[in-house]
């Protein structure tokens, strides 16, 4: 499962420089798949839709932080858990139901993000 943080986001930021994928964005911020990773050029999304890598994508959220699904790996291959709840002073990190991944597909994941 990817990811994602709650309304109970206080908007601190502890999470977003924790995140190896650059997926963590603030509120209202516009967002890319280049960012803080090593994709360029084209880049199939989940929903099967492509997209140019660099460009800028409409914010997930204005109200508080938000994570990129498609970017979210669950920190696997690089960290034992996801470093963005483990920093979180109110636990709104939590896993996205909505959103399942095996092990193995979020190490996919992280090799299509940085080659």
């Amino acid at each position: 499962m990817a990811i994602k943080i709650t309304d109970a986001c206080i908007n601190c930021g502890a999470c977003e420089p924790e995140c190896p994928n650059g997926a963590i964005y603030p509120n209202g911020d516009k967002w890319n798949i280049a960012d803080k990773t090593n994709v360029s050029g084209s880049f199939v999304l989940a929903d099967g839709s492509v997209i140019d890598a660099n460009s800028t994508q409409p914010a997930i959220s204005n109200d508080y932080y938000y994570i990129v699904s498609d970017k979210c790996t669950e920190c696997k291959g690089f960290f034992d858990e996801p470093q963005c709840a483990s920093v979180c002073p109110v636990d709104c990190c939590i896993a996205d139901e909505m959103i399942v991944e095996t092990e193995e597909q979020l190490l996919a994941k992280k090799e299509k993000l940085h080659l």
